[in-house]
């Protein structure tokens, strides 16, 4: 049975106060919380803090991180590396994110490079996929998804897909307010999985599919109630010790 993961991408957010209090106060918060993963991933500047809070006590929120290289080491001024990362305890590292493949000008070749070096040194990839409004509107949600799986799929095999986790996020819902419904984004999340069963019936059963864009508390019990829906990848409301509890709980207690 697949294990719900709600993941929280901090973005460019942070201080060393702010961490060290959204840590402290996550971790009350989920104190007794069971049958979910609870993830967040910094800033690269506060690994090494994050880091030190999660160890202290019983905590088990597992340490992420928001982007990585596809070189080991040498001139890539700026650049982090999977084995920097580890050095850090970081587990689930996000690639693929709509904001690095608009910014940054990053392809679908170039994310599935990263799904790989990932795998390759040990690491768990968390790989976004979604589509624009435009997209959206012109029916082709789907066929951006599965272009953007089929990256990795055509070049790693579907295997590939075992161990790491997918994130679907609507770019048009991604910090703007706007969701999509629990049963639409069921409906996409269903079209995803059984995309990959084309390849792997078995990989499309085990694979972890969260849902991102504008989930909070309010909206995450209706969504986790969805069968296909795995957990969320939470923006803005994952700055919230209480709320992102809240979501996580709500993910918990749906897959009971």
């Amino acid at each position: 049975m697949r294990h719900p993961v709600v993941m929280g991408n901090w973005k460019l957010n942070g201080s060393k106060e702010m961490v060290t209090n959204l840590l402290t106060g996550l971790d009350a918060a989920l104190a007794g919380v069971e049958g979910v993963d609870v993830a967040v991933a910094p800033p690269v500047m506060y690994l090494d803090l994050a880091q030190r809070l999660i160890s202290q006590g019983n905590s088990n929120i597992i340490l992420g991180a928001q982007n990585v290289d596809v070189n080991a080491s040498g001139a890539y001024t700026g650049d982090i590396s999977p084995e920097m990362l580890k050095d850090f305890g970081a587990s689930h590292i996000i690639i693929g994110h709509s904001e690095r493949r608009e910014y940054h000008h990053e392809s679908d070749e170039f994310v599935a490079q990263k799904f790989a070096f990932l795998k390759e040194h040990g690491l768990t990839p968390v790989l976004c996929i979604g589509e624009s409004e435009a997209q959206n509107e012109a029916g082709e949600t789907v066929a951006v998804c599965a272009r953007q799986l089929d990256a990795v799929i055509k070049t790693q095999g579907v295997e590939a897909l075992n161990g790491a986790i997918i994130a679907y996020e609507p770019i048009w819902a991604i910090g703007t307010g706007k969701a999509a419904t629990a049963q639409q984004a069921q409906e996409i999340h269903a079209a995803i999985r059984a995309h990959i069963a084309s390849f792997s019936a078995e990989v499309a059963k085990n694979v972890v599919i969260q849902y991102g864009g504008s989930v909070k508390a309010g909206n995450a019990a209706e969504l986790f109630a969805m069968p296909d829906i795995d957990g969320a990848l939470v923006g803005g409301a994952a700055l919230d010790a209480e709320g992102f509890a809240a979501i996580a709980k709500a993910a918990a207690e749906a897959k009971k």
